[in-house]
């Protein structure tokens, strides 16, 4: 038997040593960032500035620490991100309900608005923006058209002519009619079609009376030309009443206009309306039906504009990644350590990769899990800092305070002695 030839393995290993410098390089930051969305040299130096300081707190002056500055460049990025990103929230809340309806803008797949918007620029997200209590209005406009006191529902009027014994009138045909024969204009966006309409009033008019009636007794037993009253009367006596007591029959009069001036009633099925009683003879020749148009709530109008397009949540609020250069001495010192947090977490993950380190005789733990539970409390700290001045912040808070303080000071003030004129 002979031996077989034993292979000679020749198995190489290259470990690369990676230990944090004690300071950065500017030349350096921009290609280490994952997105690169901020390299003005404002946030370059910061970015530098953040080596030496996450070098002195993880103690890289007594113990290596196994991180590149490019670890520390995109925590520094990443920070910025986070803090730009709390901050475009709070300000959605703060005027959400202002900008709905109003110009949005495209953005990158960075978040920034894409060069040639209309927005592109502008820093709108740091602008205040012209309180108008939008969604207010918008929610009071459709509730005025429904009372019929107002909003910008347009109320349209048909005709139709009954037909004696005929009970049941198609509302579609009634319209149409209306359309063609000149009778209806509908305005530019509105159509009928098949569409359900609501019906706001159903009514007829009575041929014009000769008779005007005047005050609380209506006019009877008054003697007189009666062919001309009205036009030319005899002495009229007007009673000097309490105001409640006019407005009291101005009320009373409408009511009865209203609801005691037909025998008739309507219903309607299945966009049939019914007429009740079914009309008989020729009175009355006519009867007028007045409607609104249900509104596409997603298209503009060109005689008036809705506000349908634009803004209609935080997603589409037209706000970029906050300029480096409009963050303040509190929000960068906020970012300098969030990103030592985000660099613990990276420093601990890399340690637990191997949670031991042999070494001759001995082994060595290294520290990766308490570095991971340090990382997570102090961002979830950090966040949950800036949340709460935040909220503290708003716009309706600031109202608030300013409110208490006018009070308080009017409280002080009301204490302190008027002095004494002297003339």
């Amino acid at each position: 038997m002979s031996n077989a030839a034993i292979p000679t393995l020749t198995p190489t290993s290259n470990v690369s040593k990676s230990i944090l410098p004690s300071t950065g390089a500017s030349d350096d930051v921009v290609s280490s960032l994952p997105y690169a969305i901020y390299s003005t040299p404002a946030f370059v130096s910061g970015a530098v500035d953040q080596v030496s300081y996450t070098f002195k707190k993880l103690g890289g002056d007594v113990l290596d620490i196994e991180l590149t500055a490019g670890n520390i460049y995109a925590a520094y990025e990443e920070a910025v991100l986070e803090y730009s990103y709390i901050i475009n929230i709070h300000q959605a809340k703060n005027s959400l309900g202002d900008l709905l309806g109003n110009t949005t803008a495209s953005f990158d797949q960075d978040g920034q608005i894409l060069e040639g918007h209309s927005l592109s620029g502008s820093n709108i997200g740091l602008r205040y923006p012209h309180y108008t209590f939008e969604y207010s209005k918008r929610v009071g406009d459709g509730l005025i058209t429904e009372t019929g006191l107002g909003g910008d529902l347009s109320v349209y009027s048909a005709s139709f002519t009954p037909t004696s014994t005929k009970q049941d009138y198609d509302l579609q045909t009634i319209i149409s009619s209306s359309v063609a024969a000149g009778d209806l204009t509908l305005d530019t966006g509105d159509s009928v079609g098949n569409k359900k309409i609501q019906i706001r009033r159903v009514y007829y008019k009575t041929p014009r009376s000769m008779w005007r009636f005047f005050g609380y007794y209506g006019g009877l037993n008054v003697i007189g030309n009666m062919l001309s009253y009205g036009q030319y009367t005899d002495d009229s006596t007007f009673e000097v009443i309490p105001t409640w007591q006019n407005k009291l029959q101005a009320i009373m009069f409408e009511d009865s206009l209203k609801t005691r001036s037909s025998q008739y009633s309507y219903e309607i099925k299945n966009n049939k309306l019914r007429i009740m009683p079914t009309p008989e003879g020729s009175f009355p020749n006519k009867y007028w039906v007045e409607f609104t148009v249900k509104k596409d709530a997603w298209k503009e109008y060109s005689d008036r504009v809705h506000g349908a397009e634009g803004v209609n949540n935080m997603n589409t609020l037209p706000y970029e990644n906050i300029p480096y250069a409009n963050i303040n001495a509190i929000g960068k010192q906020w970012i300098r350590r969030y990103a030592l947090a985000l660099s613990k977490e990276t420093l601990g993950q890399i340690r637990g990769k191997f949670s031991t380190v042999p070494i001759p005789g001995e082994s060595v733990t290294l520290n990766h899990a308490a570095l991971l539970d340090q990382a997570k409390t102090e961002k979830e700290g950090l966040r949950e800092e800036l949340k709460k001045v935040l909220d503290e912040l708003t716009y309706a808070k600031l109202a608030e305070r300013d409110a208490t303080t006018t009070e308080n000071v009017t409280k002080a003030l009301s204490k302190v002695p008027y002095p004494i004129y002297v003339g």
